[in-house]
């Protein structure tokens, strides 16, 4: 058995091998399989389900019960014989019973306790979609970080033809005696630098797809790729709104916050459940039984007759009515009351916590656009200030130190720019995200 289930489990990671293999994943892909296979949320859903149960248990403490027994006992020594009189000898008793009650009125309890477990439940449901929600933040942040490395990658390849292109321009210049060595052995060792950093560049995108494919739980980033888009532009209007007005959106939206307010009625209705000892209970109970009994020794009648003959049945009802239990029930109730105290503050600790990821993500937000836009105007002067500086480097009017300066000020503007583009394109998403809008681009 432990061999086929090895088997089958082989079968199944080659299988996924296989599909990832032989498909490259949009970002919506991306967290649809993150959300289905992530170990964090079954384990909310496990929590869900458990909730579910409770509610169950909670409804179906209304109905009867129903219990049964059968008791045989063996007597040795001095006993009480049928004629009333002592002596040594051995008995024997079978007993047989069958018991129901139900609960008339419990001051309440059932019902309120049942009310808590849906309460419970709810909140249940927010966690689970609080762990998709988390792991939806990750995986776009993820599939962002692999945009970014695959840019940064085009810079650094750019950066490689330019300095093959000098280097074989002063190889030529080096025969017809118009370069020197040194100049040719500084751009090799230009071009060389920037092999590294493509290199650099390729282990970080190596280590982004590994990141994502963790996130989505598969075996090995092996074969795995992304679909980049056609375009990502940063939104210019993404901080139209206020943070203030973020939140105003996000406050009544966001699962944690649903959770933690569903919390809160569940400590009020806790209060009720503690209070519902100070009342009465009333309970119904019927029943039914019979026993068997011989001494030894002495005639009796056969199993099946004393079983018909001993047939009893019962009704009644009992009530309880606490008078004093040695202030359980008011410490009970104290210590309610202090839980729901303690469950407010976690409801303001949890919306103060939003408040704080909505100002930081709009801050951070305002600043890549700044940047940004700083970074388009940079990159636009560098480019300019390259173009002339090749221009008076292939007229003999600039030596290769001041050209290799001037490309790695744009190579680094280049870069300014794509880290800016793509921190503004994350920070928006995410001020959208938290008004509800699904990460999208």
């Amino acid at each position: 058995m432990n061999m086929k289930r090895k088997t089958i489990i082989a079968i199944m990671a080659a299988a996924a091998l296989h599909v990832q293999a032989q498909q490259t994943w949009t970002l919506r892909q991306c967290i649809d399989y993150a959300v289905d296979h992530n170990l964090q949320i079954k384990r909310s859903d496990i929590t869900r389900q458990q909730r579910e149960i409770d509610v169950n248990t909670a409804r179906n403490s209304r109905l009867p019960d129903l219990s049964g027994s059968v008791s045989e006992n063996f007597s040795f020594g001095r006993g009480l014989t049928a004629e009333n009189t002592y002596t040594n000898t051995n008995t024997s008793s079978t007993s047989f019973s069958l018991g129901t009650s139900v609960p008339l009125f419990t001051g309440y309890r059932i019902p309120r306790t049942l009310e808590l477990q849906q309460l419970n439940l709810q909140a249940a449901n927010e966690d689970l979609e609080k762990a998709k929600n988390d792991i939806r933040m990750q995986v776009a942040q993820a599939f962002v970080q692999i945009l970014y490395s695959d840019e940064l990658c085009q810079v650094a390849n750019r950066q490689i033809e330019i300095d093959s292109l000098q280097v074989f321009r002063l190889t030529e210049m080096m025969r017809n005696g118009k370069a020197s060595g040194s100049e040719v052995a500084q751009q090799e060792a230009a071009l060389a630098q920037s092999r590294l950093t493509a290199t650099q560049a390729q282990n970080d995108r190596k280590l982004a797809l590994l990141a994502l494919t963790q996130l989505l739980e598969l075996p090995s980033p092996e074969g795995f790729n992304i679909v980049v888009p056609t375009t990502v532009p940063p939104s210019p209007n993404a901080q139209q709104l206020s943070p203030d007005a973020i939140y105003a959106e996000a406050v009544m939206l966001k699962p944690e916050v649903r959770a933690e307010q569903f919390r809160l009625e569940g400590a009020a209705k806790s209060i009720d459940i503690a209070r519902s000892a100070k009342l009465p209970t009333l309970s119904f109970q019927a029943g039914l039984g019979s026993n068997y009994y011989k001494t030894s020794g002495f005639p009796a009648d056969g199993f099946f007759k004393q079983l018909n003959n001993n047939f009893s049945q019962y009704l009644g009802l009992s009530l309880n009515v606490p008078i004093f239990n040695r202030y359980e029930t008011r410490n009970n109730i104290r210590n309610a009351e202090l839980s729901r105290q303690t469950q407010l503050l976690m409801l303001e600790n949890t919306k103060k916590s939003l408040y704080k990821e909505i100002q930081q993500a709009y801050y951070n937000a305002v600043n890549a656009q700044a940047k940004y836009d700083s970074s388009e105007k940079a990159l636009h002067s560098q480019q300019e200030a390259f173009r002339l500086m090749q221009a008076k480097y292939e007229f003999g009017k600039a030596n290769i130190t001041e050209f290799n300066e001037t490309k790695n000020n744009l190579m680094k503007a280049e870069s300014d720019l794509v880290r800016a583009k793509y921190e503004f394109v994350y920070q928006s998403a995410l001020l959208d995200f938290y008004r509800g809008r699904p990460f999208d681009f």
